[in-house]
């Protein structure tokens, strides 16, 4: 009777151990790396979505100042979440996230119409390799940043959304430095950890196929959404969706 009571603590024991070991795997925080030449507020559809369906976001501002402080930046938010955390980058964000992403508490990597550098390569290095259809890039007067003109923001960048929320993001773009776009990553994040990717098929800003490149050296899982280069603000269900499939296969 006694062996038989021991027999059944042990098992509702460990029951009780795994049951709290899959909470515990449950990725929660979501943490948005937003790409240059726009800024953390056309994330809002896509956090709404998340933080509806259980989720915890956070934006990053980040000052595309350099590479460096971009992870910097990225660092501060992540020391704030309780528990492990997907990291999301978009376009230029994919940089940060692949510098930022090798702490231990980053879970995995999702890359939104973004650059998955490899170690030594930068923005530069890799836009160029395969050249995008939008080439309206402009210098300050200073000649230390960059920004996109502001006509041709839409169809380079947006042509997917309606006109006012387009020129919107064309009003309130984050200028780039150019050390951010020219700095090289150490060790990619996703060499060592999951990672998923949107290939926004539209994509003017960033070719399609440089995209699909990336990608397929990553080993991301790989979704295919025919948008905009802002494929986060234009398709916020189908961004989300995938979002929302990474953090549940990163906890398992």
């Amino acid at each position: 009777m006694k062996t038989r009571f021991l027999a059944i603590a042990a098992l509702s024991l460990a029951a009780s151990t795994f049951a709290f070991a899959a909470q515990a795997a449950e990725i929660k925080n979501i943490v948005i790396v937003h790409g240059a030449l726009a800024d953390g507020s056309g994330w809002r559809k896509t956090a709404e979505i998340l933080e509806k369906d259980g989720f915890k976001v956070t934006v990053v501002q980040e000052p595309i100042t350099s590479l460096a402080d971009d992870v910097a930046a990225t660092n501060r938010v992540l020391d704030l979440q309780n528990g492990p955390s997907l990291l999301v980058g978009h376009s230029y964000g994919g940089m940060v996230i692949t510098e930022a992403g090798n702490r231990p508490d980053v879970a995995g990597l999702v890359y939104v119409a973004a650059f998955q550098p490899d170690k030594g390569e930068s923005l530069i290095s890799l836009a160029s390799s395969k050249p995008a259809g939008g080439m309206n890039i402009r210098e300050t007067k200073d000649g230390q940043y960059l920004y996109l003109d502001p006509v041709a923001f839409a169809a380079d960048f947006a042509a997917d959304l309606p006109k006012d929320e387009a020129d919107f993001m064309a009003k309130s773009q984050v200028f780039a430095s150019k050390a951010a776009f020219t700095a090289k990553v150490g060790d990619p994040a996703w060499r060592a950890k999951r990672s998923w990717a949107i290939v926004a098929t539209n994509d003017r800003s960033i070719n399609p196929e440089l995209e699909r490149d990336m990608a397929k050296r990553a080993g991301s899982d790989v979704t295919e959404i025919k948008a905009s280069h802002a494929v986060f603000a234009s398709q916020p269900e189908k961004v989300a969706a995938v979002i929302e499939k990474a953090a549940k296969d990163a906890g398992k």
